[in-house]
């Protein structure tokens, strides 16, 4: 798979809420981790362009995915966290999907539904009132 070079993510720390006590309003722990897909050269255009597809609601209009990390207590693992996500996103995106190619029924099956529609329509008319003949 295609792995993504350092120089080429860009990095945000800010202070997180969530557990940590008093350390949390002192140490900037959350991460931001930004990635230019369009102009990214180690990538190639059909994966970028499943990549921004795949992104969804954390690309922005000029191209770029926004990962927020803020599940850890440290800078380094939550930078590590953001790291495998985006890797995990560049892995699914660089598999092409497999096309399905379309078929037509075979002639017997066609007469198989048909068969079997006219046996539950006959079994479904039997259900109703009985008639005074």
């Amino acid at each position: 798979m295609t792995t993504i070079p350092e120089e080429e993510l860009e990095f945000r720390f800010y202070r997180a809420g969530g557990p940590g006590g008093q350390n949390v309003n002192k140490v900037a722990t959350a991460v931001q981790m930004r990635f230019d897909v369009r102009n990214s050269p180690s990538l190639t255009e059909p994966v970028k362009t499943r990549l921004m597809k795949l992104a969804g609601s954390r690309l922005t209009l000029d191209g770029v995915i926004v990962i927020s990390a803020v599940r850890f207590r440290t800078q380094e693992r939550n930078r590590a966290d953001a790291m495998e996500r985006l890797q995990a996103m560049v892995d699914q995106a660089s598999v092409r999907p497999t096309y399905r190619v379309p078929t037509r029924p075979t002639k017997a099956s066609k007469e198989r539904r048909l068969k079997a529609k006219t046996t539950r329509g006959a079994i479904k008319s039997g259900r109703g009132r009985p008639t005074l003949d």
